[in-house]
């Protein structure tokens, strides 16, 4: 399993930006994702997890309503899709696979680089 994340950048406050998050791997459809984010001189936290097929996805509180995450199965993608941001939208964003589909970091076994995704006022 390998993650790569891709598609962060900067954007204006109130603007969109998708990022993805690519396995080249070929278990990808078997385990849950999730996405994780970590802004300056604070500790990393979740964003959103969806299961390996779908049917369950869950966000924070923080980002409801305004960012949403699918998968592509066949692509071996997920994608995290930001709308409305707001500069403490401000992170390196973590996309993590693993069997369990959780919030908790502990439960993802694999981890992407990180994109920065930063978000001006």
């Amino acid at each position: 399993v390998q993650l790569q994340a891709s598609g962060g950048g900067l954007v204006q406050a109130g603007g969109s930006l998708r990022i993805s998050c690519a396995d080249s791997g070929r278990t990808f459809s078997s385990y849950s994702m999730g996405w994780f984010r970590q802004a300056p001189n604070k500790e990393r936290e979740f964003v959103a997890a969806i299961s390996a097929s779908s049917a369950r996805i869950f966000y924070a509180d923080s980002v409801k309503g305004r960012i949403t995450t699918s998968r592509d199965n066949a692509k071996n993608t997920v994608y995290l899709q930001m709308n409305s941001l707001k500069p403490e939208d401000t992170a390196v964003y973590y996309c993590a696979g693993g069997y369990r589909f959780s919030a908790a970091e502990s439960s993802y076994d694999y981890w992407g680089q990180g994109t920065l995704v930063t978000v001006s006022s």
